[in-house]
């Protein structure tokens, strides 16, 4: 399937059989958010067009949504840590027994809008050569949504309506979801969180869209 709105915004559906969004202060026990960060989106978009510099496409607008929500479930997994310099990671004092919560079935719908301003670095374009032009990319290792090691299923660009109820990630001052659009991996001064509530619409494209801003900008 395939859909490209008059060269205006573009939409993916994308399949992961099993993630994990971790909650930026859990600790102890890994809880996860059921919803995925626009920063966690943009970086899966930027792997698969195998972009290296998260500021390249920054100001991009993308939209997300979720086709109904995926099952919670709790497992019992070994972290890996740097307790004892003296014994290789993963062994002895440098490993212990977590719980960490994971999501499975997750059927996400991303939108991404065009920018023609911009065409050097214009993340539509680059989504569209990948997906629909089947353009050859370099890019390198799987193809990841979440931690490394929970794998993409399928990436579909879509062409029709899909009738039915979409769960919305809609920007608002009043929502309750606290998430990051932007991650400062070195230090958290120049991580960004925005406010976020879930709307349900049939609607297939309403006009949620989330820039992605850097705290540094």
């Amino acid at each position: 399937m395939g859909r490209v709105l008059a060269d205006k915004e573009l939409s993916i559906l994308v399949k992961v059989p099993i993630t994990s969004f971790r909650a930026p202060r859990a600790r102890e026990y890994l809880e996860t958010m059921s919803f995925p960060p626009p920063a966690t989106v943009y970086g899966f978009l930027l792997s698969l067009i195998g972009e290296e510099d998260r500021k390249q496409y920054e100001g991009s607008k993308i939209g997300i949504g979720m086709l109904g929500l995926p099952e919670k479930s709790t497992v019992l997994r070994t972290v890996w840590r740097i307790k004892d310099k003296k014994n290789p990671p993963g062994t002895g004092n440098n490993k212990r027994p977590d719980y960490q919560e994971i999501l499975s079935g997750i059927n996400l719908v991303v939108w991404i809008k065009n920018h023609p301003e911009n065409e050097q670095n214009n993340l539509f374009k680059k989504v569209k050569d990948a997906v629909i032009e089947k353009k050859e990319i370099n890019r390198y290792s799987g193809l990841s949504f979440g931690e490394s090691t929970f794998l993409v299923n399928e990436v579909n660009y879509l062409e029709n309506d899909l009738r039915e109820p979409i769960n919305y990630l809609k920007p608002s001052n009043e929502g309750k979801l606290s998430l990051p659009i932007w991650v400062d991996h070195v230090g958290s001064k120049g991580t960004v969180f925005k406010q976020f509530l879930l709307e349900t619409n049939e609607q297939f494209l309403p006009e949620y869209w989330i820039k992605i801003v850097s705290g540094k900008s």
